[in-house]
């Protein structure tokens, strides 16, 4: 057992140990749905960027490399100055949904290099440009370009030029849990001295504006070059500042300037932004000549030579009452302790990849987990209280309060550390996105994992009719229900790291507390998602974008319905991953075999009305094509005439999600379920025509004996993957394309009502502006689903073994057993990150500085998607929490 492990232990379930302080400051608190108090719901208007630096969040904070409790009462983060900027750089910067030419983008460069699971050791870099950076350079050009152009990034600015920037890595070393080591380092790449300011700062979240009877807690200078925090939950406080370099202290309040914003009088003369004004207004009476307020930061400036670098060194640590003088906090350990914690992150993460993994491998691997770690952000949202609005505040406009976004979620309050897909641009909690997360997170993190995964389930988050919210802009959006398949795979991964083998059981404490729940969860879909009760699924939204040509969850054109391929097969995963759990939990109690066979049926019913020509003579499945399209339902075009039927024929990622509802089991789960095996043959016998549309397997089992279920056939799954694999439609060089490349030389249109909808092959970013034109589903490669379809053909070929082989590539004539198609989706996947023959790295794209440059080309971005023909990163850039599964996979490659 590891250090690093031995942490893990010490911190189950203990918030107020290990787990106490971590990164878990927002990357971006403007423009978010809990700080928007407007009538009409524009969050990114009502609280814009420009607002950040002078006005108090209501709801959480935001820092540049920080770190804060696990409450977020205290924080600590790093403000930067070059001399040049309009203010100081004490968040990052980016463009809103209205004004990036392909919604909000951050335009900023910076990575998470490295993290352990306690944050025991911590590593973030942050790109400062020497130039003034170009702000409103970069909202002109990228408002001047439409949605065929490229994005306008930071690098097309010149701010780069000659490397006249700076790397300024922050670094965090616990010694143990409330003493922490903190270690600033910049360097300057360009050929000339240049001088640069460092602020650490130090600060309270305003607690005390929207709760009368909150107490106020204080900073306060302690000596020369020592901050005093004093809080009457979390206690007090000292963040030390070495020297000999001159140092000032300058202390102000975590209060609005309502001056500046809305000129009104401010109700104290320091306000958020005092030390901005003091540093680069140069206006000392901005900041309090006590040296007291909420908000404080040790002001140095450097001048650093060409190549050279400056350190910083600071020390927070909790001041125990009776401990007397605390030892010194700069002596020769301290930089021994980041060495310690370094070789101690080594250790914990050699054993995650198998043997004969690259050292740039291991390096991916280990990035991954890193973002993975940093995208863990303190959450607080209560929607009843955002609704009403807070005593003595502005009471909020009367039809947002009625009407507007969540209204219907009052029961929602959240205050916890959740994992989020992207800091900057997801800084909230996204349901789908969260399940993908928990994957990796349980090879490293398994406590933490079981609690998200439960959290989403709690009576404060699920809603009381069943539905989980889907993310903060909607709660009432609905997203794939894949918590069950999140909650399986979390819980035989842990049991697999903790050595144990297959038919042992693992924590189904666990796994019996999320079932119960998903129960009422698969309920709340049965129910509201089968508007004609035939066990075909609408879904709507589905987490998918705009793979669709209309929004899924508007109504459709001319009053239609949409029998969505994907909806109806989530369905079906869903059924067999909570029958899976059932026949698990059924090892300690033979009781679950009576829901087991409930779950067993309903996939039958579902496979059925999948597979089967109703009286219509229309299936989600098209014999023609040998593909799953969705099926648009319209009413009659006149009185007395029939119904109609409209099959989207796009071949997209949606057609190939049947593929996911599929599950093999040991022969020997089957025997310790007998009451199960008895009851399921019964219903077969006496439904034949039910059983003919599911691949379940009792009389002529698999390889070893093993049964499947399964939505596909062996023949209809022969005839999708010889699409899948065929590189002229899903197949690409870096993973499955989510939209056949088919479609470029032949776009799907469809006229209707006097419109044309029309779907093509965009390999790249999005070219429409449904759902915000933000994400693309129609071309580049997402990671999620193509996990999904890896894991699907490994349990196909579980069933089938070397009896089922296809050609990999279609028309290649090289035939591949299912494991090792899979095995080689999984090697095309890692190799977005890996130096190609030509050293280059397809996730870093084409500009040379990201590919050649040593103080750039191995810090690594994990991208929300990849280009469908090059693997160049799209999308929101730190989307480490599902691209994140490329650990996972680097894992499992050695298998």
């Amino acid at each position: 057992m590891t250090e690093e492990d031995k942490r893990l232990r010490e911190a189950e379930g203990d918030p107020d140990g290990w787990r106490l302080w971590g990164p878990y400051l927002a990357d971006r608190a403007w423009g978010t749905v809990r700080e928007d108090y407007s009538a009409d719901g524009d969050a990114w208007n009502y609280f814009p960027h420009d607002h950040a630096r002078s006005r108090a969040y209501r709801w959480n904070e935001d820092g540049l490399g920080g770190l804060c409790d696990i409450r977020q009462f205290l924080c600590f983060g790093l403000a930067l100055w070059n001399g040049r900027d309009p203010f100081l750089k004490e968040r990052l910067f980016g463009l809103t949904g209205p004004q990036g030419n392909h919604g909000e983008d951050v335009k900023e460069y910076y990575y998470y290099l490295d993290a352990t699971p306690t944050h025991s050791y911590l590593k973030f870099l942050y790109k400062y440009p020497q130039a003034p950076f170009p702000y409103e350079q970069l909202g002109a050009e990228n408002a001047r370009r439409g949605r065929t152009d490229w994005e306008f990034e930071l690098s097309d600015t010149g701010v780069f030029a000659e490397d006249r920037y700076f790397d300024v890595f922050v670094e965090y070393a616990k010694e143990g849990p409330f003493d922490i080591a903190i270690r600033v380092t910049a360097w300057n790449r360009g050929p000339e001295a240049t001088a640069l300011h460092l602020l650490p700062t130090l600060w309270f979240r305003n607690t005390w504006s929207w709760d009368r009877d909150a107490p106020r807690p204080t900073l306060y200078a302690a000596g020369q070059d020592v901050i005093a925090a004093e809080h009457a939950r979390l206690g007090t406080y000292r963040l030390y500042c070495d020297g000999p370099e001159p140092t000032r202290l300058l202390f102000t309040e975590n209060e609005t300037n309502e001056r500046r914003l809305f000129g009104a009088p401010n109700p104290t003369p320091y306000v958020k932004d005092g030390i901005h004004e003091a540093v680069v207004g140069g206006n000392a009476d901005a900041v309090n000549p006590e040296q007291v307020g909420t908000r404080a930061a040790f002001a140095r400036q450097y001048r650093i030579g060409a190549g050279e670098s400056v350190t910083m060194r600071l020390r927070l640590r909790r001041a125990d009452p009776g401990a007397g003088t605390p030892d010194a906090p700069f002596g020769p350990e301290f930089d021994a302790l980041f060495d310690a914690r370094r070789a101690e992150a080594d250790a914990f993460y050699d054993r995650l990849a198998p043997p004969n993994a690259t050292a740039d491998a291991r390096a991916v691997q280990r990035q991954a987990y890193a973002g993975l770690i940093w995208s863990r952000q303190y959450y607080h949202y209560d929607v009843e209280r955002w609704q009403a609005g807070d005593p003595g505040q502005p009471t909020p406009p009367d039809a947002r309060r009625r009407n507007g976004r969540n209204h219907e979620w009052k029961h929602v309050i959240i205050t916890d550390v959740l994992s989020m897909p992207d800091k900057w641009e997801y800084p909230w909690f996204a349901a789908w996105d969260l399940a993908f997360h928990m994957i990796p997170f349980a090879q490293i993190d398994a406590d933490f994992a079981k609690h998200q995964m439960l959290l989403l389930c709690r009576e404060w988050f699920m809603h009381p009719n069943g539905q989980l919210p889907a993310y903060e802009w909607q709660f009432s959006d609905v997203n794939p229900p894949v918590h069950a398949w999140a909650a399986l795979r979390l819980y035989k991964i842990e049991r697999k790291m903790q050595g144990k083998g297959r038919n042992e059981p693992g924590d189904t404490d666990f796994l019996e507390r999320i079932f119960h729940k998903l129960l009422l969860n698969f309920t709340w879909w049965v129910n509201q998602k089968d508007q004609q009760n035939n066990n075909i699924f609408e879904g709507g939204f589905l987490g998918l974008d705009n793979i669709s040509l209309f929004d899924r969850s508007a109504p459709l054109p001319g009053g239609g319905m949409l029998e969505q391929s994907d909806g109806t097969a989530w369905m079906a995963m869903y059924c067999l991953n909570l029958l899976a759990i059932a026949l698990e939990l059924a090892r300690v109690d033979p009781t679950y075999q009576d829901v087991a066979t409930k779950f067993a049926e309903h996939f039958v019913y579902i496979a059925h009305a999948m597979n089967e020509h109703g009286d219509d003579g229309y299936s989600l499945w098209d014999e023609e094509d040998g593909f799953y399209y969705d099926l648009l339902h319209l009413p009659p075009a006149a009185p007395g005439a029939g119904e109609r039927y409209l099959p989207l024929k796009i071949r997209s990622v949606a057609g190939l999600i049947p593929l996911f509802a599929a599950e093999a089991f040991d022969a020997d789960v089957m025997s310790a379920c007998p009451d199960f095996l008895r009851r399921l043959d019964w219903f077969l016998a006496h439904k034949p025509h039910l059983a003919g549309d599911v691949a379940h397997v009792t009389q002529t089992r698999g390889k070893k004996g093993r049964i499947l279920f399964s939505l596909v056939n062996r023949e209809r799954l022969r005839r999708i993957l010889a699409r899948v694999l065929d590189e002229t439609e899903f197949l690409s060089p870096y993973g499955v394309r989510s939209l056949s490349r088919f479609h470029a030389k032949r776009p799907f249109t469809l006229q209707h009502n006097g419109t044309e909808f029309r779907g093509d092959y965009e390999p790249a970013e999005s070219t429409t502006a449904l759902y915000g034109g933000n994400s693309n589903w129609r071309g580049p490669v997402w990671f999620p689903l193509n996990y999904l379809l890896i894991e699907s053909l490994q349990k196909y070929d579980y069933m089938f073994g070397d009896s089922f082989t296809v050609e990999m590539p279609t028309g290649s004539g090289n035939y591949c057993t299912l494991w090792e198609v899979a095995t080689e989706l999984s090697h095309r996947l890692i190799r977005l990150f890996l130096p190609d023959e030509s050293e280059n790295r397809p996730c870093n794209g084409g500009p040379s500085r990201f590919q050649t440059d040593p103080h750039w080309r191995d810090h690594l971005l994990f991208h929300e998607y990849f280009h469908g023909d090059n693997g160049a990163g799209l999308g929101a850039s730190h989307q480490t929490g599902w691209t994140a599964l490329v650990a996972k996979l680097i894992s499992q490659s050695g298998d």
